[in-house]
Parts: structure tokens; sequence; C-alpha cells
């Protein structure tokens, strides 16, 4: 007879999935914080809270001292006298916004920063406003920034040094604010762009018109400039022209407002 061979049955397999045991459970709660650790944190933050109040509302961080550092003596005089009214604040009082406002209100300061030094020290950084030019009208003469804005009435002798620039339209300038005159602005920024090419000919008085820049130069030699479009390119030029005008002399001005073809001349007609 024959053999009948054995069926193999295919035999499932169960996994079985363990569930975490309250043991586990438990020891998670363990790492919460508990309820006295939760008041202790609160009252923490409230003391906190409470010495800061303190701190600002006594003479704990007073305002006592105030430096002044990046300015000659008279701008700094002139920033703590317009800094001193805030003195005996809490430095964690102070105002920010009220500090810029009365260092802006100064027309010889440009820029200023500040930091508190506690316990009783506010230091601040300022950077100068430096006068360019002297605006005149008539007889009388104001200090101009190289911002255009009106530093200071002066008188019409001072500051030999420094370049004249005739106003031509009516209403005197407003001290601390930029000069409305169209072509003395006009001037004041050629000033200021000569001064930032580092033009090294001493410039006497500068004349503007609608389409006319001229430099009068301590030689007597006038620098026409043209219009304000690439004056920085056109002081550039001058910078190398006028060394080989010295030695000859006899020069009235020099024309560089076609740059790529200067023109020196003794009258209107010039001469190459």
């Amino acid at each position: 007879m024959a053999q009948r061979r054995p069926e193999q049955r295919a035999r499932s397999r169960a996994a079985v999935i363990p569930l975490p045991s309250r043991v586990e459970g438990v020891a998670i709660l363990r790492l919460l914080p508990s309820g006295r650790s939760l008041l202790l944190g609160f009252a923490l933050v409230v003391g906190a809270a409470g010495l800061y109040l303190l701190a600002r509302a006594t003479p704990m961080f007073a305002l006592r001292t105030i430096e002044v550092e990046g300015g000659p003596p008279a701008v700094a005089a002139h920033v703590r006298a317009a800094i001193a009214p805030l003195e005996g604040t809490s430095l964690l009082a102070l105002d920010g916004a009220e500090i810029q406002r009365r260092v802006a209100g100064l027309t010889d300061v440009a820029a200023a920063s500040y930091d508190r030094d506690f316990p009783h020290t506010l230091r601040i950084v300022v950077r100068a406003e430096h006068p360019v030019a002297v605006a005149r009208d008539g007889a009388n003469a104001w200090l101009v920034s190289a911002g255009a804005r009106v530093i200071a009435p002066t008188r019409a002798g001072a500051r030999p040094g420094l370049p004249r620039v005739w106003l031509t339209e009516s209403g005197k300038p407003e001290v601390g604010a930029v000069l409305t005159d169209r072509l003395g602005l006009r001037a004041v920024r050629a000033l200021a762009l000569a001064r930032r090419a580092h033009f090294r000919a001493r410039i006497t008085m500068v004349r503007a018109r609608a389409h006319e820049l001229t430099f009068r130069l301590e030689s007597g030699l006038e620098l026409r400039l043209g219009d304000l479009r690439a004056v920085p390119l056109k002081l550039a030029v001058a910078s190398r022209v006028l060394p080989e005008l010295s030695p000859r002399g006899g020069y009235g001005y020099l024309d560089v407002s076609v740059p790529e073809r200067p023109v020196a001349g003794q009258t209107l007609n010039p001469k190459v």
C-alpha cells in the first residue's frame, strides 16, 4: 500500500505588543514639576519684577554722570547741557526716544548713539557736524554743513578758511534747517563732493547758476565745472591739470565741464 505523505500545514505566528505598565506612567509623572516647584518659580518671577520696578523708582540707578565721546569740547558741552534735565532719572527708566530727540536738536551734532553704564553713567558717542562753507546774504552769514544744514550764524569775516557761498533768494536761512536757496544748495553740494573727493586746492568761493558751477581757487584761478554731473571725475581731471598750469602762470580759468577735454585760458577765448 502506498504511504501518504504528511500534509505540511503553514503555521501562523502571533506577536504580542506589550502595553506600558503603570509603573512607567508613574515614572513619567514624577518628571513633571511639582506644585511646590511651580509656586517657587512664580515667586521668583514676581520677585524679579518687583526688584526691577523698585530700581526704576528709586535712586539705585539714578543718572549722575553724562560722558560724551567723539566730539570737540564745545560739542560735548552742548550735548551735556541738552541731557542735563534728565539727571536723577533712573537709567532703567530713561526714554531712548527722548535722548535722541534732545541730541537731534543740536545743530553741531550730525549723529549720536548712547549706552547705559550702570550704576549711574550715561555714555553718548557723537559725530560732530563740520561746516564746509559760510553762506552769505549781505552782511549776514551762517555756517553750513556738508548736508546743507545751517549750523549757526557767524560773523561775515569769520572762518576765513571756509569757502563763501552767496545766497540769491529772499528769506534768511533757519538754524537747524536745510538751505532752501536753490543755487546756494547746489553750491554746498558741490563743496561736499569736493571734500569727499579729497580735492586739495583751496576753494575760496563758489558761484552757482542754472547750468554753471564755478570754484574760485586761492590762486585766483576759476575752476569751471559746468553742472553737477560727474563732479568727482571733473575734480580728478582738474587735480591732474592744475599742477601743470601753475609753473606757466597767466591762466585765468580751467574748464573741465567736459572732463575728456579740459580747457585752460586767460579770457573767454580758451587756449588748450
